[in-house]
């Protein structure tokens, strides 16, 4: 299938009780090959009458933590999991995402992110679950916001969703420095193509946890890196964590 016939069914969809209170089901956006999609919970009234994503308040907010991140809307791909408007912003009914997450989870396949983000709550636990990860109760959710996850040979970032600024200005400090790590996943690490740990992998001596971990996902929190940006000499066979595995000494 490809993204415009399944764009097509979104915008016909009548799988539930809100296309009949919608006036757009609203359809992803943005590069269709990205390396990162972010994953809403459902577009706003603005979004529904408009038929665009995150063109009301949330949307202002979002541009503005994307900014200082170096993100530009037009190289990632945004989405939501329920793609109708919820009246009076309800919650989603369980009955309503079951109905419609089988066209998130074919965009998923057809655009084919290296890392995915969902936002908020809702669209956290069905990522997560989707992916087999422990989705904690509301009391430890904010121990996963701002990790990554391995899963499915995918990166999992779960973030607050940019509303949430609308209504506690005091998470702002956190949440622009978890949204600014979005900027590190729009690429590998640029001394992965001469990297031993490239070698390594290729060879079947090292896991590919830590080439899905740091040399393609979040590269800033690798050790070699910022040990290479620095000039500072270290072994081959140190890890991206600092640590040194002597098994992969000649």
């Amino acid at each position: 299938m490809r993204l415009s016939d399944l764009n097509e069914q979104i915008r016909v969809c009548g799988r539930c009780r809100l296309s009949q209170t919608r006036v757009h089901a609203l359809c992803g956006e943005g590069d269709r090959r990205a390396r990162l999609m972010l994953v809403a919970q459902a577009p706003g009234q603005k979004e529904d009458l408009e038929g665009a994503m995150f063109i009301g308040p949330s949307g202002r907010v979002l541009d503005d933590l994307l900014g200082p991140a170096g993100v530009r809307r037009s190289e990632i791909y945004m989405t939501n999991l329920v793609k109708c408007f919820l009246p009076r912003y309800r919650k989603p009914k369980a009955d309503e995402i079951q109905a419609c997450c089988r066209y998130l989870d074919e965009e998923i396949e057809l655009v084919e992110p290296a890392v995915i983000a969902p936002l908020g709550y809702f669209a956290i636990r069905y990522v997560l679950e989707k992916y087999e990860l422990p989705m904690p109760d509301k009391s430890g959710f904010d121990n996963i916001v701002g990790r990554l996850f391995l899963a499915g040979g995918k990166g999992i970032y779960p973030l607050r969703h940019p509303s949430a600024l609308l209504h506690n200005r005091s998470l702002q400090p956190q949440m622009e420095s978890t949204y600014r790590k979005l900027g590190v996943f729009l690429s590998e690490c640029k001394w992965y193509p001469v990297c031993p740990m490239k070698f390594y992998h290729r060879a079947g001596r090292l896991d590919s946890e830590w080439i899905e971990r740091y040399c393609r996902g979040d590269f800033e929190s690798c050790v070699r890196f910022h040990m290479e940006e620095s000039g500072v000499p270290h072994p081959d066979w140190m890890l991206p964590d600092g640590s040194e595995d002597e098994g992969l000494r000649d």
